[in-house]
């Protein structure tokens, strides 16, 4: 009996030797096939039309303690309207860098936030000599937003700014002035929001990424940890619109780069990515109330950072985990489509200046939810053509388990590719992920199975130690 239970036993450990071999297999051919000189890619995708004009494109890349990823590269790019690659601008002067917002300016050139070694250098970007203008380092952490306000006046989206002494947050917007170098005005969230928003006081308490100038008398600021987007009056400091609210996630989710917009009938509009949501959406003030007119990309879209309106109506999104850049109709086709790793987090169509320049969708009556379509979807890591996320989502539809489903695919959507390496696919993570689960239950299986005689040995032990 004994030798049968010990051939049991054997048989067992062999089908799970052979087990973990099949799941880790995908991941050993990834990596011996990749091709470790290959370049992070750049490279059109569907293009129906020419664009109207250049478009140029922040990559925020991926920099852990100080160490930019080479294989996932912060830079600027600029692509022209066929799509073809024009130039790339990478910087690690003063510390590895990232790119968030860049903004073009009345003269043509850009506007830059690029924060490095626990600060922040904003500068002035030529794009013909590929220089800097000037530049200002500023004592402020990962600040994702700055705009130009005119006559050398500058607002800046100041996050992570922690009270040590007073144990809070002091996340702030600033306007600072360039010819006198000096902060001239200041709006701190704590003086207009619970404690307890979001939990309560932490180091990244609001993380404000995004500030715009509506007029010369307001600001529309984006504190995505609190889910909503509200209106700033400068001289009163007052909040005098806001939309959404702190937790309530139908409306939105940890959103990024809201753009105020007004229809033909003095309607105010905000569009606005719904990054969590992995949608971007369009709310308009009517009766009063914010409804939603306008829903675009819904499991489509993974992580989308920025939204801009054009004057055609066509909306320019940055898809930022599918790593790319698309210009969709009001209906969702995709005309004009570029990929650009790593981690796209804004883009600008040049010639329109900054951030949104054209209609409503309830101007042209495009009221409605669309998917996305017409995408080469070139960063699609498939097993035969589909990721992990959609499979999960596709084979929960109709099912008690279809919501869980969905929120677990949305985690590993945004979650993985922060921490898989270039050449693992989404499968092979998944694959692997199974292999480590086998691996630790045929450990405690093992440890159950040898109890009494480990415990054995650890009474001879002490025994022998005297002890």
């Amino acid at each position: 009996m004994l030798t049968a239970f010990r051939s049991r036993a054997y048989l067992i450990r062999l089908i799970t030797v052979v087990l973990i071999i099949i799941l880790l297999t995908p991941s050993i051919t990834s990596a011996i096939t990749y091709d470790a000189s290959a370049q992070p890619a750049l490279e059109k995708g569907t293009i129906t039309k020419p664009a109207n004009g250049s478009t140029v494109i922040s990559a925020q890349g991926y920099t852990f303690r100080g160490n930019t990823n080479e294989k996932k590269p912060a830079r600027l790019v600029a692509v022209d309207e066929r799509g073809d690659l024009k130039w790339t601008h990478t910087d690690n002067v003063g510390g590895s860098a990232w790119f968030y917002d860049v903004d073009p300016l009345p003269n043509g050139n850009l506007l830059v936030s690029s924060p490095r070694a626990g600060e922040t250098v904003v500068f002035e970007f030529n794009r013909t000599t590929k220089t800097r203008v000037w530049q200002k380092r500023f004592e402020m952490e990962d600040t994702h937003d700055i705009d130009y306000l005119g006559e050398n006046r500058f607002v800046i989206a100041n996050m992570r700014e922690w009270n040590e002494s007073a144990d809070a947050s002091d996340d702030r917007v600033v306007i600072y002035n360039r010819s006198t170098d000096a902060i001239t005005w200041q709006w701190k969230f704590r003086n207009h929001f619970s404690a307890e928003t979001d939990g309560g006081y932490s180091k990244d308490w609001t993380h404000v990424n995004d500030v715009d100038p509506i007029g010369e008398d307001r600001l529309l600021l984006s504190p995505r940890n609190f889910d909503q987007v509200i209106i700033v009056d400068i001289e009163t400091k007052q909040i005098v619109e806001r939309l959404g609210r702190d937790g309530a996630h139908e409306i939105l989710q940890e959103q990024h780069n809201p753009d105020w917009l007004m229809s033909d009938t003095g309607t105010p509009t905000i569009l606005v990515a719904d990054s969590e949501n992995d949608r971007v959406v369009e709310y308009a003030k009517l009766d009063n109330e914010w409804t939603r007119t306008w829903t675009v990309g819904t499991n489509t879209l993974t992580w989308p950072r920025d939204a801009d309106r054009l004057p055609n109506g066509n909306t320019l999104i940055v898809d930022t985990l599918n790593h790319r850049v698309i210009e969709v109709t009001p209906m969702g086709e995709v005309v004009w489509e570029y990929y650009a790793t790593w981690g796209p987090y804004d883009a600008e169509r040049v010639v329109h200046g900054d951030e949104s320049n054209g209609p409503t969708m309830r101007d042209i009556n495009a009221s409605g939810n669309y998917p996305i379509t017409g995408s080469a979807n070139l960063t699609t890591v498939s097993n035969n053509g589909v990721g992990v996320a959609d499979w999960a989502r596709t084979t929960s539809a109709g099912t008690p388990l279809a919501e869980p489903a969905s929120a677990i695919a949305t985690q590993w959507a945004h979650v993985t590719p922060w921490i898989r390496p270039v050449w693992m696919t989404g499968w092979d993570l998944l694959f692997a992920l199974g292999s480590l689960i086998i691996v630790t239950m045929w450990l405690i299986g093992e440890v159950i199975t040898a109890r009494q005689r480990l415990l054995a040995t650890f009474r001879d032990l002490w025994n022998n130690m005297g002890i």
